[in-house]
């Protein structure tokens, strides 16, 4: 009978974290068109205006759902890391990876940013706490270096790092921070909650920013790539993380994040499909080496112990081993 109980209370926890990976995918598949469209749309748009417009607009749909559910307002503790989250999802990344678009391939441009995992599992244990055993940082390590060899082939110039390449830096960095402060704070106010507070806390900067590029540069883009933009502001700036925080706050976050490694091979086949991008087999082989690493990561990570399960709520729940503390 004892064997039966230890049985049936693995399950919620194992169900948790099935469930934190498949929202993870879905924020990801939302997002590995992210850079496709962007490069679609610096093609007529200024990259200034996409990158603060596409927030206003989310920031608008953001206050009219919490308006109508009434959510709670979060505290002054919550407003400051509600500023980290901003910051990096809702200025630092758009910006930074509309101006490198500009110039680099979206290819090029999926396969940096395809660092991110690595950046927001290191983040994560800085600042969530989580230890994940020494397999899943080799894994992750090899990840990274997958990513930079897929950008290699790509020609796109890694070893000089052209300004492009900083700025897509940059942005990875800013995403990580905004990722793991996010997945952290949506176990307090829930997933869609933080997204569509921190759009709403960055919404003055962005209008400023975006009237600033309207009178220098009006925007005159196609009907396609309006239609792009239309797809960063409400879904990638947006709906997008409605899954992508549901699946950290449940985490772990380590493991959630790793999903994200796929994310640049979605690109890169997108970009072939919709832009015309040569895809060649050095891309094929190295999208699999990209994937394959990470599904090593999150198989390391589930073998892990004292990790800490989420409860449907999307509350932290203590592991056996941190009630003892």
């Amino acid at each position: 009978m004892k064997d039966n109980s230890n049985v049936i209370s693995t399950l919620p926890t194992a169900l948790s974290s099935r469930a934190g990976l498949w929202w993870g995918l879905l924020g990801v598949a939302a997002f590995s068109f992210t850079v496709p469209f962007t490069r679609v749309a610096v093609e007529g748009i200024p990259p200034l205006f996409i990158g603060s417009a596409r927030a206003v607009v989310a920031a608008v749909l953001a206050a009219l759902v919490l308006a109508i559910t009434r959510q709670r307002r979060p505290d002054r503790r919550q407003w400051g890391r509600l500023a980290l989250v901003a910051g990096g999802v809702v200025l630092g990344f758009p910006m930074l990876t509309s101006y490198a678009l500009t110039t680099a391939p979206a290819s090029h441009g999926a396969v940096v940013t395809g660092l991110l995992p690595a950046a927001t599992a290191l983040v994560a244990v800085l600042r969530g706490k989580e230890r994940p055993p020494r397999a899943f940082w080799g894994f992750t390590a090899l990840g990274a270096a997958a990513a930079l060899g897929f950008a290699a082939l790509q020609g796109g110039g890694l070893g000089t790092l052209h300004w492009a390449d900083l700025l897509l830096f940059g942005a990875v960095l800013a995403a990580a921070v905004g990722y793991a402060e996010g997945g952290l704070l949506a176990r307090e106010l829930g997933a869609w909650q933080t997204v569509s507070w921190a759009l709403v806390l960055a919404s003055p900067l962005m209008l400023v920013l975006t009237l600033l590029s309207a009178v220098e540069e009006p925007p005159a883009g196609t009907p396609v790539q309006w239609l792009a933009f239309a797809y960063l502001a409400v879904v990638s700036m947006y709906l997008g993380f409605f899954a992508w925080y549901r699946g950290l706050a449940i985490g772990p976050m380590t493991r959630v994040s790793q999903i994200q490694l796929a994310q640049p091979v979605m690109s890169i086949v997108w970009a072939a499909l919709l832009l015309r991008e040569e895809l060649t087999w050095p891309t094929v082989l190295g999208g699999v080496a990209v994937v394959g690493c990470a599904l090593l990561a999150v198989r390391a990570r589930a073998g892990a112990r004292g990790v800490r399960p989420v409860a449907e709520s999307g509350r932290a729940v203590p592991s056996s081993a941190e009630s003892g503390r």
